[in-house]
């Protein structure tokens, strides 16, 4: 699969101006940090960084953010560099991007913008592809004047890409219309999406989270021992969850469902847009935090997705830190930092394979701690019963013996003893 870079050649990839406004008490390398993630997001767009501006505010200017003298300073400098792209750090209000584009010469987006821009090159399921639309169309009905007025000149690029290219002759009744109608769709996938989940909860269930490009699905792959899941050294790389069974150890398998990727100033309309991917975190046994113990920030980084699992009211679900990419930590004084930080986690390089079977150890006994077998006996009436359950529950070793069906329940300690009651068995000696 292509990048987004190598998707677009060099001749006519945008040039682009990052600006960001610093607030008081805010240290010179958090803004360059979040700077450098911004450059991230550029790159994964198709974009070529061209220069950097930043403005020290007490607070954004509500007309143009960063003050109409900066703002023609920043014009100037995208004229010096023929940069055609002005990319702001934090969102934008409608009145904002109006004010700048009336000052700066070119297309003018914020990190929504970039991120939602990400997002539509991405998608690849028709659920993920009818999230990014809805959440496209909610993100720029209030600035659909501005989209008209760019893409009347036919413009395309970074931050016009995906539906918007289809809404030049409609108007704001059109487009609301539109997302009623992929809301409805959305909630029509997400039946569909709760119809497999309760054939498969009869297994335990572990979701990969953490910040974007932690190696989350080069851990998948590694798991599970084959190349399964797409990979690719750029933020936001998943898009669409994915689900694979993995056996730790004979007879035990595990579901892992790899999920997209957090990021700092994530706007809570795209986590809305995403509630259906996100459910599969919700609905998991066990929650697999990842984190990029060789990046400089990584605390930061645990601490940002701590926070959106804190919004999704996941905080008290069971939760195992693994810290990924230790083959990659120059300063062993990194890993015995952490170590002291966060006792109860895992060390590993899912890249080289290193500590992977200790991982896979620790799931097994995680999620098969409070688990039940049981062999009984069942009428054929009493099967049919059963196979109504099998969402609940794991069904094996299905035998005939002398006219009713012998079996083998495997689940949860609960949902074991839940099931014999209500199909009125019980279990009888094992072979």
């Amino acid at each position: 699969m292509e990048s987004a870079t190598q998707a677009v050649s060099d001749d006519t990839r945008e040039r682009a101006v990052l600006v960001s406004v610093v607030r008081a008490g805010v240290a010179a390398w958090v803004v360059e940090d979040h700077l450098d993630e911004l450059a991230a997001l550029a790159d994964t767009a198709g974009a070529e960084v061209a220069a950097r501006v930043t403005q020290p505010r007490m607070r954004p200017d509500p007309a143009t953010f960063i003050g109409k003298g900066k703002a023609r300073e920043v014009s100037e400098i995208c004229r010096r560099e023929k940069a055609s792209l002005i990319i702001f750090d934090e969102d934008l209000s409608p009145v904002q991007v109006r004010n700048l584009e009336r000052i700066l010469p070119g297309k003018v987006i914020d990190r929504s913008g970039l991120i939602l821009d990400i997002f539509a090159t991405r998608a690849r399921t028709r659920e993920a592809k009818v999230q990014v639309e809805l959440a496209q169309l909610e993100y720029y009905l209030p600035r659909l004047t501005r989209k008209w007025s760019h893409l009347r000149g036919s413009q395309g690029g970074i931050g016009f890409r995906g539906p918007g290219e289809t809404q030049l002759e409609v108007d704001r009744r059109a487009v609301r219309r539109k997302i009623d109608h992929l809301k409805r769709e959305l909630e029509k996938i997400v039946r569909q999406r709760l119809t497999r989940r309760k054939r498969r909860r009869n297994l335990p269930t572990a979701a990969l989270v953490g910040y974007t490009n932690v190696g989350k699905s080069t851990l998948l792959n590694a798991l599970i021992g084959k190349i399964d899941a797409f990979v690719e050294d750029r933020l936001f790389a998943t898009l669409d969850p994915k689900v694979r069974r993995f056996k730790p150890q004979p007879g035990h398998p595990i579901l892992l469902i790899d999920t997209v990727g957090f990021i700092r100033k994530l706007p809570h309309h795209l986590v809305a847009s995403f509630r259906s991917t996100l459910e599969e975190v919700r609905e998991a046994d066990l929650i697999v935090h990842v984190a990029d113990i060789s990046h400089p920030q990584y605390e930061q980084q645990i601490q940002q997705t701590r926070k959106v699992l804190e919004e999704m009211e996941l905080q008290q679900k069971p939760l195992l830190l693994v810290f990924n990419k230790i083959d990659l930590v120059g300063n062993q004084g990194t890993i015995v930092k952490a170590r002291e930080h966060f006792p109860d986690s895992l060390f590993i390089s899912a890249a080289k394979g290193i500590r992977i079977w200790e991982l896979g150890e620790r799931l097994h006994g995680l999620l098969y701690t409070g688990m039940d077998e049981a062999d009984v006996m069942v009428s054929p009436t009493q099967l049919e019963h059963l196979d109504s359950l099998s969402g609940e529950i794991e069904i094996r070793n299905k035998r005939w013996e002398r006219g009713k069906v012998r079996l083998t329940l495997a689940g949860t300690a609960k949902n074991v003893k839940r099931v014999m009651e209500q199909i009125g068995v019980q279990r009888v000696q094992k072979d």
